[in-house]
């Protein structure tokens, strides 16, 4: 469990800015199955499943995670896969509470 675990998501709803390159890369050190874009404003995970059920009640878990925290991701479904993407749209960048996000989801990925 990190620490960001621990931390309530704070709304955000624009004027302060993305996080820089440097506290993205820290931030990923606590998420390191998460994948930062190339331009350090994403980070995304696929997380594969043995049926659509299990898939369907991650992505309802996730859900839950995301309305509990009112940050949302968007979330691509198929059969047996789920890929979770994050980032602040209000900044166009990453926040803390991407990374926060992240954190509370690998915990049910476990």
């Amino acid at each position: 469990m990190t620490e960001l675990t621990k931390i309530k998501c704070a709304p955000c709803e624009g004027g302060i800015p993305a996080l820089t390159q440097a506290e993205v890369e820290d931030h990923a050190k606590d998420t390191p199955e998460w994948k930062v874009s190339a331009d350090h404003k994403k980070i995304s995970r696929e997380f594969t499943f043995g049926n659509f059920y299990e898939t369907m009640a991650f992505v309802n878990a996730v859900a839950w995670i995301a309305n509990q925290q009112d940050h949302h991701p968007d979330i691509e479904v198929s059969y047996s896969k789920a890929v979770v993407h994050y980032w602040t749209h209000a900044i166009d960048g990453l926040s803390v509470n991407d990374f926060i996000c992240a954190a509370r989801i690998d915990q049910i990925a476990e």
